[in-house]
C-alpha cells in the first residue's frame, strides 16, 4: 500500500528532529570537552604561574671568619629568620672555596624561606605574628620582593621547597629521550620497511603485524614490568638510569612507529616503484633511493608524536626506578636520574604546601613541551605533505 503524502512528510519531519537532536548533543558534548580543556588549563595556570616568582631578600652580608663555620653571621640577625636554609648552609661553603672573600661585605639578593614566599602570594603559611610584622617592614623597604624564579629552571631537586628545581629532570629526560629515540627510531623504521616492501603475505608476518598493532594497545605499565625484568634484572642495566628508561620507552614507542612508518611507505604511489623497476632499480635501490625520501616527512611526524607519547609517561619509569631524588645533574646514561614525569609525581606527594605550585610549575614545563612536540609535528606535516 503506498504512503500518502503527509505520511511521507511526517517521517521527514521526525527524521529531521532527530537529525536536530543528534546535532545538538554532538555540539553540547563538544562545548562540555571545550569547557573542561578550558577549566583544566585555567587551573593549571593559576596554581603554576606563582611558581615561575620566588621571593627573594636584599641583605648586606659581612663575610666574617665566624661565617665561615657558620653562615647566619654574615646575615643581620633580623633576616636570618626569612632566609632560605640553603643560602645560609652554602655560605661556609662559598667561603671556603674563595677564601679572599673573608673580611669583605657586598650587597646580595638570597631566597626567602618557603613561609615567606608564601604569604607574599597570599597562600596558607605558617609565620608567626611577629614575623608577619618583619616581613611587612621588609616589604615597605624594598628589602623583600617577588622576583622570577631562576632557581626553578637552575637547580636540581630539594627537600627544601624554595630550592626544588627542574634541571636535573630535564637534563635526565633529554637524556632518556636519546636512548629511546637511538633505539627505536632505527629499529622501527627498519621493521616497517621490511614488513612493508620485502616481507612475502604469510601466516607468520601477518602474525607479527597482529602482535604489532596489539602491543600498540596494551597498558604502558607492562613495559616497565618487561624493562624491570629483561634489561635489569637480565641484563644488568643499572636502576634508575637514563639507559633503563630510554630502553624501556623504546620497547613502548616501537609500535608506533612502526605503525607510522607503514602508513607513510603505503602513501607513497605505486607508480613511484614502478617507474624506479623501469628504469632498471633493484628492490633496494628504490626502497632507499624513492620511496624512502617521500615517505620520511610521515615517518618523521609519526616519531616525534611517540616520542611526545613517551616523553609523557610515568608509569614504566617508575617501575624500573626513576623517582630516584636527584639534586645534581647527572652527567652519565648510568647514573641515576628522573625524568619530568616522575618529578611532578614526586612533589605532588609532598606535604608541604610550597610543593603545591612546584607540581602545577612542573606539569605546565611538560605540557608546553608536549604540545610544542605534536605542533611541530604538524608544521612539519603539513610543510612536506605532498598529495599524488
Amino acid at each position: 500500500m503506498s504512503q500518502s503524502f503527509d505520511d511521507i512528510s511526517q517521517q521527514l519531519k521526525r527524521r529531521h528532529r532527530k537529525s536536530a537532536r543528534l546535532k545538538w548533543i554532538s555540539m553540547g558534548a563538544l562545548g562540555l570537552a571545550g569547557l573542561f580543556l578550558l577549566w583544566f588549563f585555567s587551573d593549571m595556570l593559576s596554581k603554576g604561574l606563582p611558581a615561575f616568582q620566588q621571593a627573594y631578600v636584599q641583605t648586606e652580608m659581612h663575610y666574617s671568619e665566624e661565617a665561615s663555620k657558620d653562615g647566619r653571621k654574615a646575615i643581620d640577625d633580623v633576616l636570618v629568620p626569612v632566609v632560605s636554609r640553603t643560602e645560609v648552609r652554602g655560605i661556609p661553603l662559598q667561603l671556603r672555596n674563595n677564601p679572599e672573600m673573608v673580611g669583605s661585605r657586598e650587597t646580595r639578593w638570597l631566597l626567602a624561606n618557603s613561609q615567606v614566599d608564601q604569604y607574599l602570594k597570599g597562600h596558607r603559611h605558617k609565620l608567626s605574628e611577629s614575623e608577619v610584622a618583619t616581613v611587612d617592614a621588609l616589604v615597605e623597604s624594598g628589602q623583600v620582593a617577588l622576583k622570577f624564579n631562576t632557581t626553578f629552571f637552575t637547580q636540581g631537586d630539594s627537600k627544601i621547597a624554595e630550592s626544588a628545581g627542574i634541571l636535573s629532570a630535564v637534563v635526565g629526560t633529554i637524556m632518556t629521550m636519546i636512548v629511546t629515540l637511538a633505539i627505536a627510531f632505527p629499529i622501527g623504521v627498519m621493521t616497517a620497511v621490511y614488513l612493508e616492501e620485502f616481507a612475502p603475505d604469510n601466516r607468520f608476518t601477518q602474525a607479527i603485524e597482529i602482535n604489532i598493532n596489539n602491543l600498540a594497545a596494551i597498558p604502558s605499565i607492562l613495559f616497565g614490568l618487561l624493562g624491570l625484568a629483561i634489561f635489569i634484572n637480565f641484563f644488568g642495566v643499572p636502576r634508575s638510569s637514563p639507559l633503563a628508561g630510554g630502553m624501556t620507552l623504546a620497547l613502548m614507542t616501537l609500535p608506533v612507529i612502526i605503525i607510522s612508518t607503514r602508513t607513510a611507505l603505503r602513501s607513497v604511489p605505486d607508480s613511484i616503484r614502478h617507474a624506479a623497476f623501469g628504469v632498471g632499480c633493484s628492490r633496494w635501490q628504490v626502497v632507499r633511493d624513492h620511496v624512502l625520501p617521500l615517505a620520511m616527512p610521515g615517518i618523521m611526524t609519526g616519531s616525534i608524536i611517540g616520542l611526545a607519547q613517551a616523553m609523557g609517561e610515568t608509569a614504566p619509569l617508575i617501575i624500573v626506578g626513576m623517582v630516584a631524588f636527584i639534586p645534581d645533574v647527572g652527567a652519565s646514561f648510568t647514573n641515576a636520574a628522573t625524568v619530568l614525569p616522575a618529578q611532578v609525581f614526586t612533589w605532588a606527594s609532598e606535604p608541604e604546601q610550597a610543593f603545591v605550585e612546584k607540581t602545577a610549575g612542573g606539569i605546565l614545563v611538560l605540557l608546553t613541551i608536549l604540545i610544542s612536540l605534536n605542533a611541530s609535528a604538524v608544521v612539519l606535516r603539513k610543510k612536506f605533505e605532498r598529495r599524488w
